[in-house]
């Protein structure tokens, strides 16, 4: 039996599915679900097909995995077809945020400190996922992920809900100068130690989403730290560089 963390509020979406998956020491890799660090492609693959079996998802279910490159690149999925799940080839190429209106599709995120943010507009029914470590967040990315959304689907931002997902968090999260000074006007987010700061990644992105106009209410926090919580998720950081990766997907349900 494989667990997962859940959002309330994605939860009581009767047409939205969502999951974040935790580390399983009963797996290969401990269930790290990346195609991309090196372990064997055929014992990922099947850590990728528990988790759909896990999800009882049908066969008609698509899952779209991208190319993470730390940008502020967003795609739009127009098309029910499964991309960069049994390999890396056929990934969505150097985005790191992904959005669709088309039910049984699911965006995929991966990480292992980075935020995930899980979005999903209840009334233009379009979801989307975001991937953003401190480069994206610099970036600016959910935000320009929620203003993508209403350009393309006509969404309200105060339609959407949010979920942040488990992430590396300000009590672990030391940085820097030259990464802190991206972050000094929010002063909230950064507190410092000694030549050096603690980042609180999570509080960033949860003011720029507030930023793109979604209601504080909609907007659910895990306020689970990845480097205090290792046992149950990946910590690049804790783990000194590990390689193994959790999922963060969202989709449409289909209509019966």
């Amino acid at each position: 039996m494989i667990d997962f963390y859940r959002f309330k509020n994605l939860s009581n979406e009767p047409g939205c599915m969502h999951a974040v998956t935790k580390k399983d020491p009963n797996e290969p890799y401990a269930l790290s679900l990346a195609l991309h660090t090196g372990e064997a492609l055929d014992e990922i693959v099947a850590n990728r097909q528990k988790i759909i079996s896990e999800l009882d998802l049908s066969e008609k279910a698509y899952f779209v995995v991208a190319d993470q490159t730390h940008s502020d690149h967003i795609t739009v999925i127009t098309e029910a077809a499964t991309k960069g799940w049994e390999a890396l080839e056929d990934a969505v190429a150097d985005s790191d945020a992904l959005i669709t209106g088309l039910p049984g599709v699911m965006l995929v995120i991966l990480t292992a400190d980075c935020v995930p943010i899980l979005l999903c507009d209840r009334k233009k029914k379009v979801v989307a996922a975001v991937h953003a470590g401190w480069k994206g967040t610099r970036s600016q990315i959910a935000l320009k992920t929620v203003a993508k959304m209403v350009e393309v689907f006509g969404s309200d931002p105060a339609d959407i809900l949010a979920g942040i997902a488990p992430s590396i968090g300000k009590c672990c999260y030391e940085v820097g100068r030259n990464v802190a000074k991206h972050f000094f006007e929010s002063p909230e987010a950064l507190k410092q130690k000694g030549e050096k700061y603690m980042l609180d990644l999570p509080a960033v992105n949860h003011h720029q989403l507030r930023k793109a106009g979604l209601l504080e209410s909609n907007i659910e926090l895990s306020g689970v730290c990845t480097a205090c919580e290792v046992d149950s998720f990946f910590s690049y950081r804790k783990e000194q560089g590990c390689s193994g990766r959790f999922m963060s997907l969202i989709g449409l349900k289909m209509e019966d």
